[in-house]
């Protein structure tokens, strides 16, 4: 065949008029639509195609790059990956935001409002979902080659709605009218298999083979989406799987006139890919949720065997072409999915299987909490994975006795090293499972690497020092400060140029303007218009009316007992009484915005929402306050709603219990845009205070040692409520339904959790120091310029915590993987 002879594309090109000419192109030929009748809904598909079009050339140019290199590729495996918007960050990517901007003015467009109409894609719930999509960004801008592999959700988590108060679930149905971003790719189907039972059979040179017979399978779909980094030049790919039944329907019910049964089966299959993370409150929720994760991984492992194959002719290289990063424990069934592909499928032995899949995978940890890391019925196993649990079991032995050899006699160590879990229900430890498979486990920031190694992995650091390293976590600046506050982001490129963008650490120049009085005043004026803009969507959306003059104080988290909002409405409660009683009469104007969602099935966290709102009702509406204090919730947080907030912030709550939170990213969002922060040293938390100086950071709480030395010694939440009379005063408030009236004994559960149920997070024992640090809040407050100096120097310490950085360090230190640049020819790579 003459190449030569097909005709090549004609390159999209990146000028106003350019832009401009395929808007009007694509209206009319993707959507049948003239100028004057085209809806805000109709501009914004146009705009994403027209963006689209750029991405796409340069996608190809970047996938062809990566298979003519024959590179390491990285894949990273993620439940979640919550990416936001797509228009607004894949234009400022591109650099095309101007010429989109001017494009669409001239046809008679505002930009914003076209690219505020577009849906976020509900990938995920919260930080872990959120952290994936800054890697994913980083990836890219740093031109590694890199693949992010999870799950097309129908339906994200939940839309948040308050009602009376009280949360209110609805379904997110976010691709109602369609995503632009996504490539349907119906060549690449996989097979996946549950249930069913193994055979065992032997080969005639005597091996043992299995085969996983009588299964109930399902097809996994890809779905492609470009990820652009920064410049354009490289443009990766996240690819989503979805579930398609493994037929339209069973043609024998069909022919026997029962319908409905014969597309039952295809109807239960597709379920598979509908919700983000179903009810596990109950036996069939928790059965989904397992299997969604073995659907997305055993998918994800052919889809990147199948691509290895193709370019080689055995597996020796296996490990020095593909490295899998499993976020969290909810991808850790790869490790035996791979073994079981490697020895079942591919006929490899145990030993090279195991040897090959021990080099490719990473893990890392998000969680010091021992009962959020996910274990499983062996009896469900054995259900749904059989093949899966005969590995798993062979893959616990081989350790233990490796484990026994190493320490001869020690039988409470292999029990607690035990991938099964023996006590009280035989469970599978999914955490297990992904150590022993890695070459390398990471916690997410120093202080919880140094836990992991001395809490929950104690004896896995025992066994193989040096296994657990530490990636301190980060977040994008493109999104985080370049898109969401381009004020701020402008004003830093005017003093030290735009290198910053993908070079955070370049922020320290701002050091040297931090007692510039020109350019204090400039970075009010910013923060201002910020909080002025948050100011408008609170009254337009909640009908409350705050102060944009007076202190925005913010947390903005998932709604949980350990992070704490029911230690921030504490003190918001106690402000209320000093404002009351007049014990602070020159008090500090300050609003109170608390945004998150609480799982649908956890009661205490949806009781504190309703808390939250209650306060917020007599709060708001008391004239005695005069507007000196304001309590908002804003329903429905999610990546839109924190790229409003996070810019217009002043104080930035990271009060989560000393030893819970494994890192935080909303610290780091915060303090990126000017917002100084009050917090325990738990987390980043302790890094952030590092780099941004002790003196410009509020700090309270008790440390991890100390907390743990309370509990230790019998902690008795009682002397705290007891010895403190502004303390004792809120919670009696709460508990005898000062908040709610109409029905007194509302909060009584919540009350008796921190008094007579242990008060687990502390909060009664960080209570005291918390209001002294907020009342040093209050002071500094008073004085603007010296609160400016430091939210400058707060903004001037954030380099190290740019996922950039977090990136570079995991691809030298863990992936070994090497980038590629556009112009790079015939070099081998990693």
């Amino acid at each position: 065949m003459n190449t030569r002879a097909i005709p090549q594309h004609q390159k999209a090109g990146m000028t106003k008029e350019a832009i401009s000419a395929s808007l009007a192109n694509h209206l009319f030929y993707s959507h049948i639509k003239n100028l004057p009748n085209a809806t805000t809904r109709d501009w914004f598909q146009a705009a994403a195609l027209v963006v689209r079009d750029r991405l796409i050339e340069r996608w190809m140019e970047t996938m062809q790059r990566y298979y003519e290199q024959d590179t390491k590729r990285l894949y990273y495996l993620s439940l979640e990956f919550l990416v936001g918007r797509t228009l607004s960050n894949a234009t400022l990517n591109l650099e095309l935001d101007e010429q989109l901007k001017a494009a669409l003015y001239e046809l008679g467009q505002e930009y914003e409002k076209v690219a505020g109409i577009e849906d976020d894609a509900a990938l995920g719930n919260g930080g872990l979902g959120r952290l994936a999509a800054c890697f994913l960004d980083s990836m890219a801008t740093l031109d590694l080659p890199c693949y992010g592999y999870g799950i097309r959700y129908e339906y994200g988590m939940f839309r948040q709605r308050i009602e009376n108060g009280v949360q209110v679930e609805q379904p997110d149905n976010w691709l109602r009218y369609g995503n632009p971003w996504e490539f349907p790719r119906p060549e690449l189907l996989y097979q996946v298999k549950f249930h069913g039972h193994v055979v065992e059979y032997k080969h005639e040179d005597g091996s043992l083979h299995h085969h996983w017979v009588g299964t109930d399978d399902v097809m996994a779909m890809a779905y492609d989406t470009p990820v652009p980094g920064y410049g354009g030049k490289t443009v990766n790919n996240m690819r989503l799987w979805s579930a398609k039944s493994s037929r339209d329907f069973d043609l024998r019910y069909f022919n026997q006139g029962n319908y409905i049964q014969a597309v039952a089966d295809k109807n239960d299959s597709e379920t598979l890919s509908k919700v983000l993370y179903p009810n596990d409150t109950t036996e069939m929720g928790r059965e989904l949720r397992l299997k969604q994760q073995y659907f997305f991984v055993s998918a994800s492992l052919q889809d990147m065997l199948r691509r290895y194959k193709k370019h080689a002719d055995s597996w020796a290289q296996l490990p020095d072409k593909i490295a899998v990063q499993l976020n969290d424990t909810h991808p850790s069934i790869a490790v035996a999915e791979m073994m079981r592909l490697l020895v079942d499928v591919h006929k490899l032995c145990w030993d090279e299987a195991w040897g090959l899949t021990t080099r490719i995978f990473s893990y890392t940890n998000h969680t010091l909490m021992p009962e959020a890391l996910e274990t499983w019925p062996v009896s469900m196993f054995e259900s749904l994975l059989p093949r899966h649990l005969q590995v798993i079991y062979e893959i616990n032995q081989r350790f233990l006795q490796q484990v026994m050899r190493q320490f001869p006699g020690d039988v409470e160590l292999l029990r607690r090293l035990s991938i099964i879990d023996e006590g009280g229900g035989r469970r599978v430890r999914m955490s297990h499972l992904a150590i022993i498979g890695s070459h390398t486990v990471n916690g997410v920031a120093a202080l919880h690497t140094e836990l992991m190694k001395r809490t929950i992995f104690a004896d896995f650091e025992r066994i193989q020092p040096g296994k657990i390293v530490n990636m301190t976590n980060g977040i994008t600046p493109r999104r985080w400060l370049n898109q969401a506050n381009p004020g701020l982001a402008g004003l830093i490129s005017g003093r030290i140029g735009k290198t910053w963008v993908t070079d955070l650490d370049q922020l320290k120049k701002l050091r040297d303007f931090a007692d510039d009085s020109g350019f204090q005043g400039q970075f009010r004026a910013v923060k201002q218009a910020n909080k002025g803009r948050l100011s408008d969507m609170i009254r337009k959306q909640l009908g409350i009316e705050v102060n944009p003059e007076s202190l925005f104080d913010i947390q903005i988290k998932r709604i949980h007992e350990y992070k704490r909002q029911l230690l921030n409405v504490l003190h918001v409660i106690t402000l209320y009484n000093r404002i009351l009683t007049g014990t602070h009469h020159d008090s500090v104007p300050r609003t109170v915005i608390i945004a998150g969602k609480a799982a649908p099935s956890y009661v205490m966290a949806k009781d504190i929402i309703r808390l939250i709102n209650d306060v917020a009702d007599i709060v708001n509406n008391d004239q005695r306050v005069g507007g000196r204090l304001k309590l908002v919730f804003i329903p429905n947080y999610d990546v839109s709603n924190a790229e409003r907030i996070v810019p217009a912030a002043d104080l930035s709550e990271q009060i989560s219990t000393a030893g819970t939170e494994a890192s935080g990213t909303g610290n780091m969002k915060l303090a990126l845009n000017g917002a100084l922060t009050i917090g325990t040293l738990d987390g980043a938390n302790v890094e952030i205070r590092e780099e941004v100086g002790a003196e410009n950071f509020f700090l309270f709480g008790l440390t991890t040692e100390q907390v743990e030395e309370q509990r230790r010694q019998g902690y008795d939440p009682q002397s705290f409520y007891h010895g403190n009379n502004e303390l004792k005063q809120v919670i009696d408030m709460i508990s005898n339904g000062f908040f709610c009236p109409d029905e007194p004994a509302r909060y009584q559960s919540v009350t008796n959790t921190l008094l007579h149920h242990g008060d687990h997070y502390l909060l009664l024992a960080d209570y005291a120091s918390y209001v002294d640090a907020q009342d040093k809040v209050s002071d500094l407050y008073r004085d603007q310029q010296e609160w400016t100096r430091r939210a400058i120097l707060n903004v001037a310490g954030m380099g190290k915590f740019s996922s950039d950085r977090t990136i570079r360090e995991y691809a030298e230190r863990i992936w070994h993987v090497a980038p590629v640049k556009a112009g790079a020819k015939n070099r081998a790579v990693g």
